[in-house]
């Protein structure tokens, strides 16, 4: 066999590994979509109630933790002014960036309890409809509480029971999630305002609702004055509250400041030879086989631009339908970009330093890779 037939047999195999790579940079194993046969969990999925109505600051809240439903054209920003939140504190506790453009209808968990609004009338919602399960019929794993006995577990009541929290980590889809829990995908979609391609974010903060528990009433969690329920005692009756000067809703979000990328930098990437693709904070770090590469925040439409000269070497897109853009640089180095939006390359085409290769897209940060040959390494050691 000639050299330049193994060349290329092993071009296919890398450009194949990338092919695989989900926006949050880990290989995503959830490839039972492609099995053959009539696959339905459909009469196996467990049915839980549809979300309550948030009050009138979009906030859910059940007796351990509160979220807040996100409005047209909301950001973790704007939805912290309306709650009497810090934004760089909710921002932080979601995964997001503070001024992240939100769908309509997403889910945010609160980091602490806020004073509730005027109860919401009308029953519940949903907000996303109906979703397609393409794994159904391969059962829903019931999960197994530490330090619960399986006769306590049955004892419990749905009206006690709450909705859980799960947070999302590298190379989960909402499937694996729902099929974790023991839900149809359907109810974590409309409990979390899941877009319609039920993409999810490392990090995110999901609520998996209990399977048969009826929706709580609004009135049950925020009772109203008068009504004969004791008023909670406010937190400025220990000790002042801290002053803070928030910004009316209305307001557009701030803009984020610019990042010392010094100050998340290791000493040997002085001298590096890629340049950051986009100047947003690094907001997770490279971990071998967790994380093969580093997330950037970037809000929607940010130019995303080649790190270094190179020329395009593949163009494809990750089972979420996100595209993967790989650039091929002296050296046997690659670089992998995903979580992109409006490309503006083509396969084959010369790039150089800095060139714009396409935007940010909804997900709030750009997944950017650094491969020696077959290999993924730290990309902060080369940049500079």
């Amino acid at each position: 066999m000639s050299s330049k037939v193994l060349h290329l047999a092993g071009a296919c195999a890398v450009l194949g590994l990338l092919a695989s790579c989900g926006q949050n940079g880990s290989f995503d194993p959830d490839l039972r979509r492609w099995m053959p046969g009539a696959l339905s969990t459909a009469e196996a999925a467990a049915q839980a109630a549809p979300r309550p109505l948030p009050d009138d600051r979009g906030v859910i809240s059940f007796p351990d933790y509160q979220v807040a439903v996100a409005g047209k054209d909301d950001t973790p920003a704007s939805m912290a002014a309306r709650l009497g939140l810090g934004a760089d504190e909710l921002a932080r506790h979601n995964a997001l960036a503070p001024d992240a453009k939100l769908q309509q209808g997403a889910v945010l968990v609160l980091p602490r309890r806020v004073v509730a609004g005027t109860p919401a009338t009308g029953g519940t919602t949903s907000t996303t409809g109906l979703v397609t399960d393409p794994f159904a019929g391969q059962g829903a794993a019931k999960p197994e509480v530490p330090g619960r006995s399986p006769a306590a577990a049955a004892a419990e009541t749905p009206a006690t029971a709450q909705p859980r929290q799960h947070v999302v980590v590298a190379g989960e889809t909402a499937w694996s999630i729902s099929r974790k829990y023991g839900i149809s995908v359907q109810d974590l979609a409309s409990w979390n305002g899941l877009p319609a391609n039920m993409s999810i974010r490392t990090g995110q903060r999901l609520m998996i609702p209990v399977a048969g528990q009826a929706a709580p009433a609004p009135a049950n969690v925020t009772t109203a004055p008068g009504s004969g329920s004791p008023t909670p005692r406010p937190p400025s009756a220990a000790q002042p509250l801290p002053k803070e000067d928030t910004r009316p809703a209305a307001e557009p979000a701030p803009t984020p400041p610019s990042t010392d990328l010094g100050s998340t930098r290791t000493a040997a990437s002085s001298g590096g030879r890629f340049q950051m693709p986009v100047p947003g904070a690094i907001i997770r770090v490279y971990e071998k086989g967790r994380n093969e590469g580093i997330d950037i925040s970037a809000p929607v439409g940010t130019p995303v631009g080649a790190g270094a000269s190179g020329t395009v070497a593949a163009i494809t897109r990750d089972t979420s339908g996100v595209p993967i853009v790989v650039v091929r640089h002296s050296g046997n180095l690659m670089t992998v970009y995903t979580g992109l939006d409006e490309l503006s390359v083509a396969k084959g085409e010369q790039v150089s330093a800095g060139q714009k290769i396409g935007t940010a897209g909804n997900s709030g940060f750009v997944h950017f890779e650094v491969r020696q040959g077959f290999d993924s390494v730290d990309p902060e050691k080369y940049l500079r």
